[in-house]
C-alpha cells in the first residue's frame, strides 16, 4: 500500500512539474528576445556584416520567428556554433531554434530535434583546385579531403569513398573556419560540405574564385531545415508556420512593397494569411496578423534568396531546386487554413 501511495504521489509531482514548465514561447514573451544558433561565419547564409549585424538566408528565418513572436526582427540574439557544438545547444536550450544549415536526417529526427520546414533544398558538394583537373567524384582517387567533425559530411566522405573505390582520406577539424583554412592552405586536396556553402566560401575566400570548381558528392538533394527540440509542439509549429508564411507569400504573389495592397482581397486564402479573417494566428498562440507582419518586415521567400544568396548577393546563385514549385522547384506552401 506504501509503495502505491509513493508512486502516485511521484506521478503527481511528475504531472505538476510538467504542468508549472514554462513552454519555449513563454520564455521567449518574458526574455524579449530570441536565441538563435548560427553558423561560424558563412556569408549568404549566416554571418555578421563589417557592422557586426547579422545577415544571410539562415538569419533571416530567425528574423521572421521573432517578428511573429515579438513583432521585431532585431529582438534576436545570434550564437555562433561548431558542427559538434549545435545540436547539444539546441537539445540543453542554449538556443530556441538552429537554422544552421541542418541536414534533415533520420537519426537527428529521432535523439532529441524536430525539424521544422526546409529552408533550403542543396546537394553535398566538392571544391578542389581546378589546377588538378578534377571534375566529377570518380576522379578522385586518394584525395584528401577537409571535412568538419559533427557534420553529415563525415559520412558523405566514407560512404563516397566507399561506394566508388576512392580510399579518400578524411582529414577531420572541429570547425569551419579551420577546416576551410587549412583547404585554402594545400593541407587538402578537397573540401566538402553544402554546394551553397562551398559557393559562398570560394567567394570571400578565395584569392580568384575561378581557380575552383565545385562539383555533387552524392547524386542526392538534401533538406536544410531549421530544427527545434523535441517536447514543445506549439513551438514547432510555430517556428514552421513562420517559414511557411515567407514561402506562402511568393506563392501568392505578396511582396513586402505591395502586401498593403492586398487589405481589400476577396479571396478567402489571402485574407486567412494575412489574418483579416481570424483564425490562423489565434490557433499558434500568436496575433492573428502574425504572417503580415513577417513579410511587411521581411518580404517573401524569393526576396529573401535574392539578396542573400540570389542574383542580388556577391553569390549569384540560381534558384534551382529552391524555386516554387509552380516553377519547377521544391518549395511548397501549406495551405493557411
Amino acid at each position: 500500500m506504501l509503495k502505491t501511495i509513493l508512486a502516485t504521489a511521484a506521478v503527481g509531482a511528475c504531472l505538476t512539474t510538467t504542468a508549472l514548465a514554462q513552454t519555449t514561447l513563454d520564455t521567449v514573451i518574458e526574455r524579449g528576445r530570441l536565441i538563435c544558433g548560427a553558423s561560424q561565419g558563412t556569408p549568404g547564409f549566416g554571418a555578421p556584416d563589417d557592422d557586426g549585424y547579422w545577415r544571410g538566408l539562415d538569419v533571416e528565418t530567425c528574423r521572421a520567428v521573432a517578428v511573429a513572436v515579438l513583432d521585431d526582427k532585431d529582438a534576436v540574439d545570434f550564437v555562433p556554433l561548431s558542427g559538434q557544438q549545435r545540436i547539444p545547444a539546441l537539445q540543453t536550450g542554449e538556443i530556441d531554434i538552429l537554422p544552421r544549415t541542418l541536414t534533415w536526417t533520420l537519426q537527428r529526427d529521432g535523439n532529441g530535434i524536430n525539424f521544422t520546414t526546409p529552408n533550403y533544398y542543396e546537394f553535398t558538394g566538392f571544391m578542389m583546385p581546378k589546377s588538378l583537373e578534377i571534375t566529377k567524384v570518380e576522379d578522385m582517387v586518394g584525395a584528401s579531403v577537409c571535412v568538419q567533425t559533427g557534420s553529415t559530411t563525415e559520412l558523405v566522405v566514407n560512404d563516397t569513398s566507399t561506394k566508388n573505390g576512392l580510399d579518400l582520406q578524411p582529414v577531420v577539424f572541429d570547425n569551419t573556419t579551420a577546416a576551410r583554412q587549412a583547404f585554402f592552405s594545400g593541407r587538402c586536396d578537397a573540401l566538402i560540405t553544402d554546394a551553397g556553402a562551398l559557393a559562398s566560401v570560394r567567394a570571400t575566400m578565395a584569392d580568384n574564385p575561378d581557380d575552383y570548381v565545385i562539383f555533387p558528392a552524392t547524386p542526392y538533394m538534401d533538406a536544410l531545415t531549421p530544427a527545434v527540440r523535441h517536447g514543445d509542439d506549439q513551438w514547432m509549429d510555430i517556428v514552421t508556420w513562420s517559414i511557411q508564411a515567407l514561402i506562402a507569400a511568393e506563392a501568392f504573389g505578396i511582396t513586402q512593397d505591395n502586401i498593403d495592397s492586398f487589405a481589400e482581397t476577396e479571396d478567402p486564402r489571402i485574407r486567412r494569411f494575412l489574418g483579416l479573417d481570424p483564425g490562423n494566428g489565434s490557433a499558434l498562440g500568436l496575433s492573428e496578423d502574425f504572417a503580415y507582419r513577417i513579410v511587411k518586415a521581411l518580404g517573401n521567400y524569393g526576396e529573401m534568396f535574392d539578396r542573400n544568396v540570389g542574383g542580388g548577393s556577391p553569390l549569384k546563385l540560381e534558384r534551382g531546386r529552391n524555386a516554387l514549385f509552380s516553377d519547377g522547384g521544391l518549395m511548397f506552401p501549406l495551405a493557411f487554413q
